[in-house]
């Protein structure tokens, strides 16, 4: 924001066109000389007159969203998230609260906005909280920015535990049997490696050690856009022979390991119906690709591997989002169970373990 003070006196200090503008604001604060810096840029960008006689007004929230994507959302996220922050600041956020000035807007406002995608477009609480959380990044922008002294109160609804499906080993099998070529190799590294369907499409010959057998995941496709894994970290995944055997015969063939005939760079969609036709042939329920990732960290998990290793392979800043994914294994479960077997047979006598015990 262009404001600087001289003397007692705040004024707005801008460049457009290759002109500059300095004008004093008739709001003498900094808050009053930010608003003022706004209204003055509209109206340079829509051709008005500058008249000092107009009053200032604060902006309309339209104009602090726009300017909070293009200052801050495309200069901190990649191309992916900046899509879907586009998307959801366009499809409902503005067109609700576009016209509105933005310091009038309510806590009564944002419940009739959060009414309407319940109630009216049926969203789900996750969804209505992701519109609600880019709401909130406008509002504290413009807080930052000194436009507004301070957020309406936004709450977020309450979101049902998310649940996880995975496959059993068995079950892994039965959809293995079923695929072939292009589906069996990409199942078979999904499940032995939890890489992401993106990270799996983005996978290249460069990113693979067969020397030493280690898999560097770097890369990651989202919406079609190559960028970084997510939340930008890098890992090292130890490859077992049978992931080995298939990466290695599908290496040097093309750019990307896991592509379509010609070459072309596989698209989720693509995949996704794929996996669902496979699922229907192998006689199984419909799972995601990302089921085959938690299946990955549940058969580790059963398998005795400790957490801390399975949030290493996974690739996850935080052990909480890891033990979301890991599942309770149900044998150790019975074992514990049996350790409740009554001490005494239904005719009252010990049981043999017991008298063992008390002979000792």
């Amino acid at each position: 924001m262009a404001v600087i003070k001289r003397g007692k006196s705040f004024w707005i200090d801008i460049g457009f066109n290759h002109r500059r503008y300095r004008k004093r604001s008739p709001l003498n604060t900094c808050r009053g000389a930010k608003a003022y810096e706004v209204v003055i840029r509209q109206k340079l960008a829509s051709g008005k007159p500058l008249e000092e006689s107009e009053p200032v007004t604060p902006p309309i929230f339209r104009d602090i969203a726009l300017k909070w994507f293009d200052v801050n959302v495309k200069n901190n996220n990649k191309p992916s998230e900046i899509q879907i922050r586009s998307y959801l600041l366009n499809r409902r956020i503005i067109p609700f609260f576009g016209k509105k000035i933005i310091n009038k807007i309510t806590t009564y406002d944002i419940e009739e906005f959060k009414s309407q995608l319940i109630q009216d477009e049926k969203l789900s609480a996750k969804t209505v909280n992701n519109n609600l959380s880019i709401l909130s990044c406008c509002f504290k922008a413009a807080l930052e920015w000194e436009i507004i002294e301070h957020i309406p109160r936004i709450k977020l609804l309450k979101v049902p535990p998310q649940t996880f499906d995975f496959l059993s080993e068995t079950e892994l099998q039965q959809l293995l049997s079923s695929a072939s070529g292009l589906w069996y190799d990409m199942i078979l590294t999904a499940a032995r490696t939890g890489m992401r369907i993106g990270e799996l499409i983005a996978l290249k010959a460069e990113d693979i050690d067969f020397e030493k057998r280690l898999l560097t995941v770097q890369r990651n496709n989202v919406r079609g856009f190559e960028g970084t894994p997510k939340n930008n970290r890098t890992r090292i995944i130890p490859l077992i022979e049978s992931v080995y055997q298939v990466l290695r015969q599908r290496s040097g063939k093309d750019s990307y390991i896991f592509c379509k005939a010609d070459g072309d760079v596989l698209k989720y969609n693509y995949c996704l119906n794929n996996l669902i036709r496979l699922c229907k042939k192998a006689g199984l329920r419909r799972i995601g690709w990302h089921d085959l990732r938690h299946t990955f960290a549940s058969h580790l998990e059963a398998n005795g591997a400790t957490i801390l290793t399975i949030k290493d392979l996974l690739g996850h800043s935080d052990i909480k989002m890891t033990m979301r994914y890991t599942h309770v294994n149900l044998s150790s479960l019975n074992k514990a169970m049996q350790t409740l077997e009554p001490a005494f047979n239904l005719n009252g006598t010990l049981t043999a373990q017991m008298q063992d015990k008390v002979v000792s």
